[in-house]
């Protein structure tokens, strides 16, 4: 009797516990490997005869048409398993990566399939043509004929020098250089029927139309060479997916990745990529890192712009381990990157909040020999000024100088601005002064617009206007920013004659106010001491915005609380959402410049309803705070004042109170901002309320439960005194 024969594979799963310090990203980025490291496979042979071939398959029957459908799936159908065991979906509506995936155990013996080809599609090669100069010359006629009617262009065609053979004709197609003309001809070739369309002539008319950004045409094209059964290849299905990026018409890119897929066509790392970068715009998270995954278990060494784009997804997200991991396999793949990688990082750095990691970042690019460009330094630079890193911002812009690193109006641009905002008048001078004697960055409006708002916020008057008539000799055109940042200076100057001047002339010049200019000449109604300048300045604002001077007239007449309300709910309602709590703050401060105080509680009421001010007052268990860093001077004087009396009406009722009490002002970030500190201490010991200065805390103000029952009771016993 015959031995038994027993062939069977074992396939055991041994589970390894895993060290408790996984890192955020344990999978996304390493190195693919084929097997799972948690599992092994035995098999055992008994015999010495081979086993018995296996009987041929049965062929498939109409109960197997559902499965035959399955056999080249959709793109989505091939992600949905990995990103339901690999990727979470985030709940709360921000996207973001999972800290710790799952482990999937794979059967070694059904690897995944391929998702890519790691070969680029091959581009047909030329023929030598002998009547190359002539069809180039006559394409060169074409190109430089500025008729673009087509009767126009097929009598141009009648004096082709030789027959349109399939060579001659494509030949032609990729000489012409306007995508209507590449269009025009492409249709005529069609007509004549001299030989079979191929895909090729379709590809080349294709990228002619992806330069003119004509989307509609190549999805006609594409579906016209699925009606007549012409192949669509890698190149075809590459050009009509950038496309479609170039356009934003990211969905109708996807819908034809998609199709590749179904038609069992394997994209090229070109293709690839370019999807990457669809779906990392449309915020697909999952999709990219799924994909970008599945790329690498493939095979795939992933180039620089497909580092670029994860690099800028995760920017986007704010995303700073992701960034990390972006570094480090580039780093294990042994792929340098390029000028485009380095500036996505950079801003992707600006993005995280990590300047600190930015410089270092830059010192690596400059340290590998990457030189920067004028982009590269504008992203630092952006990223040194959010971070008030004033001195290594000079200290970049004095390297640049040395090392002859180009620079750009937006870069110029970019350092004044950050200087306004840190409030560095003298270094902003010195690059002011460059610029003029730059050959290609000389100041422009928004230049000097910066100029304005440095010598504004400091008070420099007189430089100021010198700047603004300098600009009317130059011809430089003042914009709504700089007439607003000169406004505001004038108006805090008292130089109201000269603030009308300037409102004038820009109005002549085609400013058009908005609402920040708006808010600008209402804060300078409100602390002008006399009726005559702010009718002054009242005629302007009549000129820019006649629904808010109606309603600033309305605040001394005597009218209903409901009437104020609906009319107050109309000029929010016309004003942009930016704009409504300084229009409510300048209103206040105007109430009680004119000493109407109950309608500056109203108004501070109504601003409180429409969501003006959400972090006015905050509350713990242990302690109670009025945060009035939003409110203007005469704002938190009134919020100060409607805040005592609410605590003294809770002392009163006996009810429970926490242990500490604080206000919070704020101590201002800007060297020329008028800090609110002083004016609210001026206004605490006007009520004498129970509140200090914080020692530890500067802008802060703080009482305790015991100060404020003993001030209260103190002002139950005086009855002269009042909030």
């Amino acid at each position: 009797m015959g031995s038994a024969t027993l062939c069977t594979g074992v396939d055991v799963h041994f589970s390894i516990p895993h060290p408790s310090h996984t890192t955020k990203y344990p999978n996304l980025f390493s190195k693919s490997t084929k097997f799972s490291s948690n599992t092994f496979t035995i098999r055992c042979n008994s015999s010495s005869r081979s086993p018995p071939k296996p009987k041929p398959k049965p062929k498939p029957t109409s109960s197997d048409s559902e499965q035959t459908n399955h056999q080249n799936p959709s793109l989505s159908e091939q992600l949905k398993p990995l990103s339901k065991t690999i990727l979470t979906r985030d709940h709360s509506g921000q996207t973001h990566l999972v800290s710790k995936p799952k482990s999937t155990w794979i059967n070694p013996t059904k690897p995944k399939p391929s998702v890519l080809s790691l070969q680029r599609h091959k581009r047909h090669n030329y023929s030598y043509n002998p009547q190359i100069r002539d069809l180039k010359l006559f394409a060169k006629k074409i190109n430089e004929s500025e008729s673009s009617d087509e009767s126009e262009f097929l009598a141009v065609l009648e004096q082709i020098p030789h027959p349109p053979t399939r060579d001659n004709a494509l030949l032609l197609l990729n000489s012409l250089k306007p995508w209507p003309k590449t269009y025009l001809f492409f249709n005529w070739i069609k007509t004549q029927n001299l030989f079979p369309m191929e895909t090729i002539f379709y590809n080349v008319t294709m990228k002619s139309l992806r330069f003119g950004r004509q989307f509609q045409l190549i999805e006609e094209l594409a579906n016209e060479m699925i009606s007549t059964g012409v192949e669509l290849d890698n190149i075809t299905y590459s050009t009509i997916i950038t496309c479609a990026k170039r356009c934003n018409l990211f969905d109708k890119a996807v819908k034809w990745f998609e199709r590749m897929y179904k038609t069992g066509l394997m994209p090229d790392e070109v293709t690839y990529s370019a999807i990457l970068d669809v779906y990392a715009k449309l915020g697909k998270v999952e999709e990219v890192l799924s994909l970008y995954e599945r790329g690498r278990a493939s095979g795939w060494k992933p180039d620089p712009i497909a580092f670029a784009v994860l690099g800028k997804m995760f920017g986007e997200a704010g995303d700073y381990d992701g960034i990390r991991y972006v570094l480090q396999e580039m780093k294990s793949l042994g792929v340098q990157p390029n000028l485009v990688v380095y500036n996505t990082l950079l801003e992707a750095m600006g993005k995280a909040g990590k300047p600190g990691l930015a410089r270092s970042l830059f010192e690596e690019m400059v340290g590998s020999g990457v030189i920067p460009d004028a982009k590269t330094l504008t992203a630092l630079v952006k990223i040194y000024g959010k971070a008030r890193w004033a001195r290594d911002a000079l200290e970049l812009w004095e390297r640049m100088r040395s090392n002859g690193w180009p620079m750009d109006f937006i870069l110029y641009n970019t350092l004044l601005s950050m200087c306004a905002d840190l409030g560095l008048e003298e270094e902003a001078e010195k690059l002011f002064e460059d610029m003029k004697k730059s050959e290609h960055c000389r100041p422009d409006s928004w230049s000097y617009t910066a100029m304005l708002n440095i010598y504004g916020s400091g008070g420099n008057v007189d430089r100021a206007m010198q700047l603004f008539d300098e600009m009317s000799e130059l011809g430089v055109q003042i914009n709504v920013m700089g007439c607003t940042c000169l406004s505001q200076c004038l108006g805090r100057a008292r130089r109201i004659d000269d603030l009308v001047k300037v409102f004038e002339v820009s109005l002549g010049r085609g400013v058009k106010p908005d609402d920040r200019l708006c808010g600008c000449l209402l804060s300078v109604v409100s602390f002008c001491e006399g009726a005559e300048d702010a009718n002054k300045v009242l005629a302007c604002l009549q000129q820019a915005n006649p629904k808010l001077v109606a309603f600033v007239n309305l605040l001394e007449e005597k009218i209903s609380f409901e009437a104020l309300k609906e009319e107050f709910r109309g000029i929010l309602t016309d004003t942009a959402v930016e704009a409504r709590r300084p229009f409510c703050n300048c209103l206040i401060d105007i109430c009680r410049n004119r000493s109407l105080h109950e309608r500056a509680h109203e108004l501070l009421y109504l601003g409180t309803l429409y969501g003006l001010y959400p972090g006015l007052h905050n509350r713990t268990a242990d302690e109670w705070c009025l945060d009035v860093r939003s409110l203007s001077v005469g704002a938190a004087h009134t919020a100060l004042e409607e805040w005592m009396g609410t605590l003294s009406k809770i002392v009163q009722r006996e009810e429970a109170l926490p242990e500490a009490f604080s206000a919070n002002t704020g101590t201002g970030t800007h060297k020329f901002s008028q800090g609110l500190a002083s004016a609210f201490a001026s206004h605490v010991k006007k009520l004498a309320a129970p509140f200090t200065q914080s020692e530890e805390k500067a802008g802060c103000f703080v009482a305790t439960r015991e100060d404020l029952v003993s001030w209260v009771q103190s002002r139950i016993l005086s009855p002269a005194a009042v909030v």
